[in-house]
């Protein structure tokens, strides 16, 4: 695993502009995402260290793919090294996704490099209705799917699953795969 920080300048640019457009106050965006008000002043003044799971929860309460919440402004060739890029962490498990690339107005979806390694699972809430998750693991196993659904999936495989659910994602051994996250 890599030790990189999230991208905060551009997660507070993000989560000023996007609650902006949706016309609402930050107490009202910390309530529907179910954070401390002090929490996202923090994150809008480009402080704190937020989570997979609190970015998931401001893009849901947002109606935004977490992608727009992290993905740097476009340029017209984008070379992403290999342990670059905005890297969030999750804080319930040893995982790490790195977003390659965000959708578009016109093709949702985005494309990240997930590092995961074995402990704790990564437990994801429901995704925007409509989501599907592809991923094709690199190296290693994994075990993800919905609850109650999980696969075992391994080097060359490809998985995909309806990401609107509670789902998981549990390394087996070291791991890292592609997951792309389809938006309807």
């Amino acid at each position: 695993m890599h030790d990189s920080a999230p991208p905060l300048a551009t997660i507070a640019a993000a989560l000023r502009r996007e609650r902006e457009r949706a016309g609402i106050s930050i107490t009202e965006l910390a309530r529907r995402a179910g954070l401390a008000k002090s929490t996202l002043s923090q994150l809008e003044a480009g402080t704190g260290n937020p989570s997979i799971e609190t970015l998931w929860s401001l893009g849901v309460a947002l109606g935004v793919p977490f992608s727009r919440l992290v993905e740097p402004p476009p340029t017209q060739v984008r070379v992403i090294r290999a342990g670059e890029g905005p890297r969030v962490q999750s804080d319930r498990a040893d995982v790490v996704a790195t977003l390659l690339a965000a959708g578009s107005a016109h093709a949702r979806r985005d494309l990240y490099v997930m590092e995961l390694e074995p402990g704790e699972p990564r437990e994801a809430a429901a995704h925007l209705p409509g989501s599907v998750e592809h991923m094709v693991v690199a190296s290693g196993r994994i075990l993800v799917g919905p609850a109650g659904e999980a696969v075992e999936v391994g080097p060359g495989d490809y998985v995909s699953f309806p990401g609107d659910v509670p789902h998981r994602y549990e390394a087996l051994e070291p791991a890292w795969a592609v997951l792309v996250m389809e938006h309807r």
